[in-house]
């Protein structure tokens, strides 16, 4: 498992530096579905494990007062005040086998990771870019890990989340649907834009 994982990892970091290469410049500038970053601050993210050492992030943590999430804000911005498009582009290319993984996450972590700021970056540009069976798969299950649940907080009681494209639901309630890829954004704390969701609990999870 662990080599086919790497194996997943790494195709997905080359055919997402392979778009990127692709996107015209104003693209780069257009908002993704992080809120408050752009295009180029999710690529700066993506790329972090890449560009500073451990030492370096866990000084930073420090400084941040233990919250990653005003770290990870300060680094991408800092990083593409001093990294051009091609640089951040090409820095997810060379690294497309590096062994990094999240805290605790593994290899999953890492793909996971990678595929959904992906989409946050595919989604907003409206760019449709399926993700393969294999990588998606993955992802249902790790979405719906308790780590995964805790971090991103999202309150789905009531509603049962169902898969119009593949054998998938999860929770009971007032049926949301959507092709699987945007559901694991919804788990991950995203809002999507108009048309993607059905059903009477979309208004909530729209932008």
């Amino acid at each position: 498992m662990g080599t086919d994982i790497r194996r997943l990892i790494a195709a997905e970091r080359r055919e997402l530096a392979d778009l990127l290469s692709g996107l015209p410049p104003r693209a780069w500038d257009a908002p993704s579905l992080c809120a408050g970053w752009r295009v180029r601050e999710v690529v700066a993210h993506l790329t972090l494990p890449y560009r500073h050492s451990g030492p370096r992030v866990l000084a930073g943590l420090v400084a941040a007062r233990g919250n990653f999430d005003r770290l990870a804000d300060r680094l991408a911005r800092r990083d593409t005040a001093s990294l051009t498009a091609e640089q951040l582009t090409a820095c997810l290319r060379d690294n497309a086998e590096h062994p990094w993984r999240p805290p605790g996450g593994g290899f999953e972590g890492a793909l996971s990771h990678d595929v959904i700021h992906g989409m946050d970056i595919t989604v907003a540009l409206g760019i449709d870019r399926p993700i393969p069976g294999e990588r998606l798969r993955v992802l249902l299950d790790g979405a719906l890990s308790p780590r995964a649940r805790r971090y991103f907080g999202v309150e789905l009681d009531g509603i049962e989340l169902r898969a119009d494209d593949v054998d998938w639901s999860f929770g009971s309630g007032t049926p949301l649907t959507g092709a699987a890829q945007d559901l694991v954004l919804v788990l991950s704390g995203r809002r999507l834009p108009e048309g993607r969701l059905r059903g009477e609990p979309s208004a909530r999870f729209r932008h």
